[in-house]
C-alpha cells in the first residue's frame, strides 16, 4: 500500500476524499466525442432482388419474407427427435455455446477496466535507523487502485475497447446461431441421404427378387430345350448388377448412419430408424407440401442471416478500434489514492492510529514512442478495410446461394414431374415386354432391356425427389432459419 501521510488538520481527509469523488466523477462522465468513424452499414453489393423475381413485396409481404424464422423441414415426427437430439449433444454446438460464454467474460473484463477497483490492504515495516533502533510502521486501509492504475478515460480509449469487445461478443452470438442453423441443415441433409439410400435399397431389394425368379424360371426353360442359353446369361448379367447395386447402397447407408450419429452425439435410437424405414420420401416432400417464397423476394433478407450480422458485428469492432487507436495519441490521465490508518505500534493501529492518506495522479502525453501509435493507428485501419471486405464477401456469398436455391427449386419440380411420369411409362412398357415375351411375340431382349430402363427410371425418381428436398433444406440455409409463408 501506498505510504500514508498523517494529515495537520482533521479536514484532510475529508478534501482528500472530496477531491478524489471529483476526478473519479470526472473519469465516469463521457469522454470527448468519439474519435472512431462514424458508422454506416455499407450497402449491400448485391442486386436489390433475385433474378427471375417481379415486383417488389407490399410493406407487409416484406415484413413475412423477413421473419426468416420457420423451420420448414422440422414438422416431420421422426426427424424432430433427430433435430432435438442434435441440439442437446452435438459438441460443435457446445463449443459456440462456450465461445460466448468466453467473449462475454472478455467484455466484462472490458467493462470493468472503466470503473476504478476498491481494495482493502494491510501493511508493515519495520527498519533500523541511524542510532540503531528499530522503527515499525503499520498501515491498514481502503486504496483506489487499477491495473496499474485507474485511468481517467477522457479521451474514451477505453470506452472504444469496450464498444469492440461488445461487438465480437455479439458477434460470437451470431456464430453460434450460424452453427445452430447449419446444424440442423446438416441433420435433415444426411437424415434425407439416408431416406433416399433407403428407398433406393428397397428398389435394389426388390428388383433383385425378381431378377433371381427370372434366372431360376430361364433356366427351367433351359433346361427343358425351350429357352436359348443367351437368355439365360443376359439375365444372370442383370441379376448380378442387381447385387452390385444392393451391396453399394448397403454401405452408403451404413455411412449415412455413421454420419447422422456424429451429428446427433450419440448412437442413434433404434425405435426412430424403425419408424422410418420403407417411408416414401415423396410423401412430406412433394413440390406442394411447402408454400412457395413470395414473388419479389428482396435482398434484405440476408440481412436476417447470422453469418451476415456476425460480420457486420465484426466490422463495427474492427471500427471501434481505430476510435482506441486514435485515443492513445492524447495524454493519459492515471490516479492512485489510499485512506485509512497507520501506528507505529500494531495493537494500536486499529484504536488510537491516525488517519492517514495519499492520493498520486499522473498524466502521460506521448511525444516519442518510434513511430508505435502511428503503426497501430494503421492496423486499426487496415482491419477496417479487411473486415468490410469479409462483410462485403459474405453477402455475396449469401446472394449467390439463395438465387442456387430459388433457380435450382423450380427446374427440380419440373424434373420430378417429368421423372415421374417416365417411370410410369417405363413400368408400362416392361409389363407389355414380359407378356408379349410369353407370348412369343418377341425375343427376351426386349425384356432385358425393359428392366433395365424401368430399373433405372425408378433409381432417378428417388434421387430427384432427394435433390429436391435438399433444396429446401438448403433454402433453410441460405435464408438464414427459413422463411414465412
Amino acid at each position: 500500500m501506498s505510504q500514508l501521510l498523517n494529515p495537520s488538520r482533521h479536514r484532510a481527509p475529508r478534501l482528500h476524499a472530496l477531491a478524489l469523488a471529483s476526478l473519479i466523477g470526472l473519469g465516469l462522465l463521457p469522454g470527448c466525442s468519439s474519435l472512431a468513424p462514424h458508422y454506416n452499414r455499407p450497402d449491400l453489393p448485391v442486386p436489390a432482388q433475385w433474378s427471375g423475381q417481379t415486383s417488389g413485396l407490399a410493406p407487409a409481404a416484406l415484413e413475412a419474407a423477413l421473419s426468416v424464422k420457420n423451420t420448414p423441414f422440422a414438422t416431420d415426427p421422426v426427424l424432430q427427435p433427430l433435430l432435438a437430439l442434435a441440439i442437446a449433444n452435438n459438441r460443435d454446438l457446445r463449443v459456440a455455446v462456450v465461445n460466448i460464454e468466453l467473449a462475454q467474460a472478455q467484455l466484462g473484463v472490458r467493462q470493468a477496466d472503466l470503473l476504478p477497483s476498491i481494495n482493502v490492504g494491510l501493511g508493515g515495516s519495520r527498519q533500523t535507523t541511524a542510532s540503531g533502533s528499530l522503527s515499525s510502521s503499520y498501515s491498514a486501509g481502503l486504496a483506489l487502485t487499477a491495473v496499474p492504475a485507474y485511468e481517467v478515460d477522457l479521451f474514451s480509449r477505453l470506452r472504444h475497447l469496450t464498444e469492440a469487445a461488445r461487438a465480437q461478443y455479439l458477434a460470437t452470438e451470431e456464430a453460434r446461431k450460424t452453427v445452430h442453423i447449419g446444424l440442423l441443415a446438416s441433420v435433415a441433409s444426411t437424415w434425407l441421404a439416408w431416406q433416399s439410400d433407403t428407398a433406393l435399397l428397397a428398389i435394389a431389394d426388390k428388383t433383385l427378387a425378381t431378377r433371381e425368379a427370372t434366372v431360376k424360371l430361364l433356366q427351367l426353360r433351359f433346361d427343358q430345350g425351350a429357352s436359348a442359353l443367351q437368355d439365360v446369361r443376359s439375365a444372370q448379367s442383370l441379376l448380378a448388377s442387381a447385387r452390385i447395386a444392393q451391396a453399394q447402397l448397403q454401405r452408403q447407408q451404413s455411412l449415412d448412419l455413421n454420419a447422422l450419429s456424429l451429428l446427433v452425439g450419440q448412437p442413434l435410437p433404434t425405435r426412430i430408424l424403425a419408424a422410418d424405414a420403407g417411408k416414401d420420401l415423396a410423401a412430406g416432400w412433394a413440390p406442394k407440401a411447402w408454400p412457395q417464397l413470395p414473388e419479389g423476394l428482396p435482398s434484405q433478407v440476408l440481412l436476417g442471416r447470422p453469418d451476415v450480422a456476425q460480420a457486420e458485428y465484426q466490422l463495427q469492432a474492427a471500427n471501434a478500434n481505430i476510435g482506441a487507436a486514435r485515443a492513445a495519441f492524447f495524454p493519459k490521465i492515471t490516479l492512485t489514492s489510499t485512506l485509512g490508518r497507520a501506528s507505529n505500534d500494531l495493537a494500536q493501529l486499529f484504536q488510537g492510529g491516525a488517519v492517514g492518506w495519499s492520493f498520486g495522479a499522473q498524466i502521460l502525453q506521448p511525444i516519442f514512442d518510434a513511430g508505435r501509435n502511428e503503426s497501430n493507428l494503421k492496423i486499426a485501419q487496415a482491419s477496417r478495410t479487411i473486415a468490410q471486405a469479409q462483410y462485403e464477401k459474405t453477402v455475396q456469398t449469401a446472394f449467390r446461394e439463395v438465387a442456387d436455391g430459388l433457380a435450382s427449386r423450380a427446374t427440380l419440380q419440373a424434373q420430378w414431374d417429368a421423372q415421374a411420369a417416365q417411370t410410369q411409362t417405363e413400368l408400362d412398357r416392361s409389363r407389355l415386354a414380359q407378356l408379349r415375351y410369353t407370348q412369343g411375340a418377341s425375343s427376351y431382349l426386349d425384356v432385358l432391356d425393359a428392366e433395365r430402363a424401368l430399373f433405372t427410371a425408378q433409381q432417378a425418381l428417388v434421387q430427384v425427389q432427394a435433390q429436391y428436398a435438399q433444396n429446401t433444406v438448403n433454402l433453410y440455409r441460405a435464408l438464414g432459419g427459413g422463411w414465412a409463408p
